[in-house]
């Protein structure tokens, strides 16, 4: 809505008010002009009053933008193909309540790899499927904070193939994502004390993928990096709980 459309909106119930008014006036024969007067002055300005603003939600006290941080979870998606997505679903863990998150606190999140090929039926035998291989993944991290300085507190670097039992479906290219088993899990990692004027940290995720481009065609891998970030909100202690 414009200024000048709500402008004149409040012009038409002030009208409108107005008119209510000298109607019951007219049926008042006992009041005098003076009362009648005041009561209309009154209307009038009970028209004019503004709406009351609406409160802001305790979503609104999350300065540093984070959908993680907002819902508790986020998935992440990256086309690698034609057709082809690769999720990142990542989740806090320990605390659960992403507003327990502070800068001195330990805080747990877990996350997940895994890829959809769209082309055919999720239930789909493995040899329809263009298979993607996960060979590395690497996490980094970069502070904000209110003294403007930068630190790169969190670290994490994987050959996937280390994470998962050893029956998980692998190569020399790495782990299979699209496997009956599913993709890669990690249920818990720790981001530890940051520093204590810390408002948000955002991760940065390096996913060095091998991608088949034509279903059961072993000749027709690539090899990729897909980049993500994941911010991450850090609340004062205070406003834990």
């Amino acid at each position: 809505m414009t200024p000048a459309s709500s402008s004149s909106r409040s012009s038409r119930r002030a009208r409108a008010a107005v008119g209510a008014a000298l109607v019951l006036a007219m049926a008042l024969p006992t009041a005098g002009c003076a009362q009648v007067g005041e009561f209309i002055d009154g209307v009038q300005a009970a028209a004019a009053e503004p709406a009351p603003t609406p409160t802001s939600t305790a979503s609104d006290e999350i300065a540093f933008d984070s959908q993680f941080s907002y819902d508790g979870s986020v998935a992440l998606s990256s086309d690698v193909a034609d057709g082809l997505e690769l999720r990142l679903d990542a989740w806090a863990a320990d605390p659960k309540r992403t507003h327990e998150w502070t800068p001195t606190a330990e805080k747990t999140l877990g996350f997940a790899v895994n890829v959809y090929d769209h082309r055919v039926d999720e239930k789909a035998v493995l040899t329809q499927k263009r298979r993607v291989y996960i060979s590395q993944i690497a996490i980094t991290s970069q502070t904000a904070q209110t003294s403007g300085q930068v630190s790169t507190p969190f670290r994490f670097t994987a050959d996937p193939r280390t994470l998962v039992p050893t029956d998980t479906l692998r190569s020399k290219r790495g782990l299979l994502l699209n496997s009956y088993q599913g993709g890669l899990l990690v249920p818990e990692t720790a981001i530890r004390e940051l520093p204590d004027d810390t408002v948000g940290i955002t991760l940065q995720f390096a996913l060095t993928v091998w991608v088949e481009q034509a279903a059961d065609d072993d000749a027709s891998f690539e090899q990729i990096t897909i980049y993500q970030d994941l911010p991450i909100a850090i609340f004062a202690p205070e406003n834990e709980g």
